[in-house]
């Protein structure tokens, strides 16, 4: 399954999701198997404005939103369990 992360570099949520994303498949290995395509929303702003979201990260499975704005641990394992069940 295929996750689309859309992100800004400078966003400390961003990197906050990413740090846990590690943390998760390092815990869980069945987690990297789920591709995650990471969106640059300034490096890719047309493909962005296909997506109605306000804030980053803002986390799509077959273009439904899962989750955005500000994320905790959980909300990130909840999005890659979601990616599990296809």
């Amino acid at each position: 399954m295929k996750v689309v992360m859309f992100m800004l570099k400078n966003c400390p949520y961003c990197k906050e999701a990413d740090r846990y994303i590690e943390q998760l498949c390092s815990e869980n290995p069945v987690y990297n198997d789920i591709e995650i395509a990471r969106i640059d929303e300034k490096e890719n702003a047309l493909h962005a404005t296909k997506y109605d979201y306000f804030y980053v990260p803002s986390f799509y499975i077959n273009e439904v939103k899962i989750h955005e704005g500000a994320i905790t641990k959980e909300d990130v394992k909840m999005v890659l369990d979601k990616a599990l069940e296809g």
